[in-house]
């Protein structure tokens, strides 16, 4: 039996007991790297000199009051979009396949304060644009459940590796789904937060007013501490939320009676794979008899969330990508001649289709004589499907449905249709336009493949989002399976 098949508290317990060492801990990870990674893929870099180093120094606090933290000395992957000081951080893309940071980003630094030791940097789209990990300019991560299937994205190799148990948790970005759609394929919980309510300093940008950093885990209880530990406001976040934040483990009482439920109708509706909607209809019951209650409703504007979300998305990064033009830092093209040549070169060749599309689709949605038609319509469809959400959580604590139309697809199966590939967050997308949390926890499986449960909150109230999948958790067993590797 793996030490990471135990909770965060359970192996906290053991190492403040002295049962098992930090260093323990720390060879786990790097033994089961060894073991799967050349299958699984879901590594970019790996730091192991420097986790083996802080283990030593970490083991000789065990005993003392200094080896209290909730996350201490606990193995964790972070994804490669976020920056980590003098740790290679690429987001996937040749474009910055040299790029050593020379500062960390603020959650680093929180998981730094709290003792967790940084593992390695987690495979993924490029600058978080896929969902399926297969547009890294470096590998193609799998999904542990079935190695010819995709892992999910952008944050496929955060799931994969928590999957595949090479490490307890791990750190993920969502702008559409991209922590809920991979943890749903890979059958493991993934949260995304409030927007604002973890900072995104240090996170390299995608689409600003969308992205958000989350964790991924392989139990509720788990991702209630990982979300402690990265929560709050920051100062050098201006989009940061200045709102208490919660004991979110407190909020896991295994108690729903009296709670409402809302489940939207376009959510269940064409699409959406059969077995997926039976796996939601048997949570569902589950939650029921736990003594819940819930409706249909309807969320009418969610059809127009997809087309919303990619134009406005995409204007957004073509503005961010800006940055990346060969004369700051990063890959600069050898073949120019003059500045245009050095923008132009450097920029075809550092990056891939996918990014290139979604420049190319923002840049003509901003541009003069179409930035009323597409971009400003866009933002006000976001507004009306913002204010859906606010109608039905007038009335309900929270909305349920599937996290994903299907189980995980075979690799290379979408890579052709573009088209084909987006609708995999359909049902995703709605809850980052809107900024609320959302997260997704397994609930069935399909030829083997895990299926995800997506439980939708109040601004700010991932409280109440932690008490249902806490509640559905413990009343059944689908996180307890793990792949075969």
């Amino acid at each position: 039996m793996s030490l990471f098949d135990q909770k965060l508290s359970t192996l906290q317990e053991s190492l403040h007991k002295k049962e098992i060492t930090v260093s323990d801990l720390v060879d786990e990870s790097y033994k089961r790297i060894a073991q799967v990674e050349d299958k699984v893929q879901a590594f970019l870099t790996l730091d192991e000199e420097r986790a083996r180093q802080k283990a030593i120094e970490l083991d000789q606090k065990l005993g003392t009051d200094d080896a209290n933290g909730l996350l201490f000395g606990m193995p964790i992957g972070i994804k490669d979009n976020i920056v980590t000081r003098n740790l290679r951080t690429t987001a996937a893309s040749k474009i910055l396949e040299n790029f050593d940071p020379i500062y960390d980003a603020t959650v680093v630094q929180k998981l730094q304060a709290a003792d967790s030791i940084t593992i390695g940097k987690l495979n993924m789209d490029e600058f978080a644009m896929g969902s399926s990990t297969e547009n890294s300019g470096f590998q193609k991560t799998k999904n542990p459940w079935n190695l010819e299937t995709v892992p999910g994205g952008s944050s496929g190799g955060s799931a994969a590796a928590v999957a595949a148990g090479e490490v307890l948790f791990s750190l993920g970005s969502d702008t559409g789904g991209s922590i809920r759609q991979p943890a749903s394929f890979c059958g493991v919980v993934g949260l995304k937060p409030t927007y604002g309510r973890v900072s995104r300093f240090g996170l390299i940008a995608f689409a600003s007013s969308l992205d958000q950093i989350g964790p991924i885990t392989r139990t509720v209880e788990d991702n209630a501490y990982l979300l402690q530990a990265i929560s709050g406001l920051d100062a050098m976040d201006s989009t940061s939320a200045n709102v208490d934040v919660p004991n979110f483990v407190q909020s896991l009482t295994g108690d729903v009676k009296g709670l409402k439920i809302a489940v939207p109708k376009e959510y269940l509706g064409e699409g959406v794979k059969e077995e997926v909607k039976q796996s939601v209809l048997d949570a569902l019951k589950t939650l029921e008899k736990l003594g819940a209650t819930w409706e249909e409703v309807s969320l009418p504007h969610s059809k127009y969330a997809l087309a919303t979300y990619y134009l406005l998305s995409s204007s957004e990064a073509s503005a961010n990508l800006a940055r990346f033009d060969g004369v700051r830092y990063g890959y600069r093209s050898p073949n120019a001649e003059n500045l245009m040549d050095l923008y132009k070169n450097t920029r075809a060749e550092g990056f891939g289709e996918e990014v290139k599309r979604r420049i190319m689709l923002g840049t003509f949605a901003l541009s003069s004589g179409y930035y009323d038609a597409y971009y400003k319509k866009a933002q006000k469809v976001r507004t009306l499907i913002k204010q859906d959400f606010e109608n039905i959580f007038a009335k309900y604590d929270v909305i349920v449905g599937p996290t994903t139309p299907t189980p995980a697809f075979k690799i290379g199966e979408n890579t052709a249709d573009p088209m084909t590939m987006y609708l995999n967050d359909i049902l995703t997308i709605p809850v980052n336009l809107a900024g609320v949390p959302g997260i997704s926890v397994p609930c069935g499986f399909s030829n083997g493949l895990p299926l995800g449960l997506q439980i939708i909150g109040k601004h700010f109230d991932e409280s109440t989002v932690y008490r249902v999948a806490h509640a559905f958790e413990q009343a059944t067993d689908f996180h307890k399976q793990k792949p075969q590797l």
